[in-house]
C-alpha cells in the first residue's frame, strides 16, 4: 500500500543506498578471492528465493506472480540485470569502488538519453544539455591523458548502459505487469541466467568467507525490501535523488577498507555527474 510520507521515504532511501554501499564492498572481497560467476550465482540463488516468497505473498500464488503477456520482456530485462551485476562487481575488482561508482553515477542520464528511442518520450533541449554536461564528468574521471583511463574504465561505463537499459524496461513492462509480477521475473530469470554461467566456475570457500557470502545474501534482500518500503513510502522523484549517496557511502568504504584513493577529477566529474543527473530528475519531475 502506497502513502504519502516523504521524510520515511527519504529516510529508507538513505538506508538502502547504505546498505548497497556495504553489500558492494563484501562483493568486491569475495570477488578478488574467488571467481565473479560464482558469487554472483549464489547470491542470485538467495535473492530468487526471497523474491518467490514476496510473490506469493502479494499476488497469492507463483503462478499469478509469474503471469504476464510479455514474458519475452520481462525475461530479458531480468537476464540485462543480472549481467549488469556480473560486470559490475568486475569492475570493483579491476578499477575500485570510488572510480566504478563514479562512472556509474551517470546511468540516470543514460535512462534520459534512452527514454526517447527506448519508450518514445520527449526529451527537451535542457535535458539534453543536462546529459552532454555530466558526460563531461565521466571524461573528467576517465583522464584521457593519463590516470584512471584505461580499458577497465570501460568496465562502470557498460554497466551504468545496461542498469539503464533494464530501468527503462521496468517502465516499459509497468504499463501492463504488476510490481509482484516484475519482481518476480527478476530473481528467477537473474538466478537462471547466473547459474548457467557460475556452475561452472564453482570453487571451494572457507569457513569465514562463507559466513561473509550469507551476510552478502542477507543484505541483498534486505537493500531491495528497504527499497520497496522507500517507494511505498513516497514519490520516486522524492526519494531518487537520495540513491546518489551509494556513491559517498562506496566511495568511503572504498578509503577507508580497501585502501582505494580519491583523485581531484574524480571528485570533480562525479560532482558534475551528480549534478546533472539531479537536474534531469528534477526535470522529469516539472515534466510529470
Amino acid at each position: 500500500m502506497t502513502r504519502n510520507d516523504t521524510r520515511t521515504g527519504i529516510w529508507l532511501m538513505v538506508v538502502t543506498t547504505f546498505i548497497f554501499a556495504m553489500q558492494d564492498g563484501i562483493s568486491r572481497h569475495l570477488a578478488e578471492a574467488y571467481n565473479t560467476y560464482m558469487v554472483i550465482m549464489i547470491r542470485y540463488w538467495f535473492f530468487a528465493a526471497f523474491v518467490i516468497a514476496i510473490a506469493r505473498l502479494q499476488a497469492g500464488s507463483i503462478k499469478k506472480a509469474a503471469a504476464t503477456t510479455q514474458p519475452l520482456v520481462q525475461g530479458f530485462r531480468a537476464a540485462i540485470l543480472a549481467l549488469e551485476v556480473l560486470v559490475m562487481v568486475q569492475g570493483f575488482v579491476y578499477l575500485g569502488l570510488v572510480e566504478s561508482h563514479a562512472v556509474f553515477a551517470c546511468y540516470p542520464l543514460l535512462i534520459a538519453a534512452l527514454s526517447g528511442p527506448v519508450l518514445g518520450e520527449y526529451v527537451g533541449w535542457r535535458r539534453w544539455a543536462a546529459i552532454g554536461v555530466g558526460f563531461i564528468g565521466v571524461i573528467i574521471i576517465l583522464q584521457p591523458s593519463g590516470g584512471v583511463f584505461s580499458p577497465y574504465a570501460a568496465i562502470p561505463l557498460l554497466a551504468a548502459f545496461m542498469f539503464a537499459l533494464y530501468g527503462l524496461l521496468n517502465r516499459y513492462v509497468a504499463r501492463k505487469d504488476s510490481a509482484a509480477t516484475t519482481f518476480f521475473w527478476t530473481g528467477v530469470v537473474g538466478a537462471v541466467v547466473t547459474t548457467a554461467i557460475g556452475i561452472w566456475h564453482w570453487e571451494p570457500m572457507s569457513q569465514t568467507d562463507w559466513m561473509w557470502m550469507g551476510v552478502l545474501c542477507l543484505t541483498a534482500s534486505l537493500a531491495h525490501w528497504t527499497l520497496i518500503k522507500a517507494y511505498e513510502a513516497a514519490e520516486a522523484s522524492a526519494v531518487q535523488p537520495f540513491a546518489f549517496l551509494q556513491l559517498v557511502f562506496a566511495s568511503a568504504l572504498g578509503v577507508t577498507v580497501f585502501g582505494d584513493t580519491i583523485r581531484t577529477n574524480v571528485v570533480l566529474g562525479a560532482v558534475i555527474i551528480v549534478s546533472a543527473g539531479l537536474f534531469t530528475l528534477w526535470r522529469a519531475r516539472q515534466k510529470g
